[in-house]
């Protein structure tokens, strides 16, 4: 499994949104993308990282950057978590997890002591021209999107 690390160029994509209408990555090019994987739509550490970026999602905004949440889940199941979490970020369906494997967030990880093929838990921040700038594999769920703030120096 290839990662990506700082400089590359990332993979472009599109993916449905929760609502079944098309994201592509290029498309927002100019400005800088947050790109997360997390493995499964309303479950404890998905839902808490995902409701941290949602609560960040407006001061994010305000420093250039759009937050691309993707996992496998259908979109239906998205907008079902979009809807219970009262979620504000784009959550977009990677079923066939393409996008993931391009990124290096699929393949063999620890679950409990056990080596599973699964989703890894990563982020990849993406500037105005499509260059990885961080990339961010096996992150924990809680307390991420506070040390990514601070990455990026957003937290003074």
């Amino acid at each position: 499994m290839d990662r990506l690390s700082a400089g590359d160029t990332a993979p472009d994509f599109t993916l449905p949104d929760d609502e079944g209408n098309p994201v592509t990555l290029s498309d927002l090019r100019g400005r800088k993308v947050i790109v997360y994987f997390y493995p499964a739509a309303m479950t404890p550490g998905c839902t808490k990282q995902a409701c941290d970026f949602s609560e960040s999602l407006d001061s994010l905004h305000e420093a250039g950057y759009e937050v691309l949440g993707i996992s496998p889940d259908a979109p239906a199941k998205l907008g079902r978590f979009r809807e219970r979490d009262t979620l504000t970020l784009q959550l977009l369906s990677d079923a066939d997890k393409a996008v993931m494997t391009a990124y290096g967030a699929f393949g063999e990880k620890k679950l409990y002591g056990k080596v599973v093929h699964g989703v890894i838990r990563s982020t990849f921040v993406i500037d105005e021209d499509g260059v990885v700038e961080l990339a961010q594999y096996n992150v924990k769920a809680t307390g991420h999107v506070a040390k990514l703030r601070r990455d990026l120096g957003l937290d003074a």
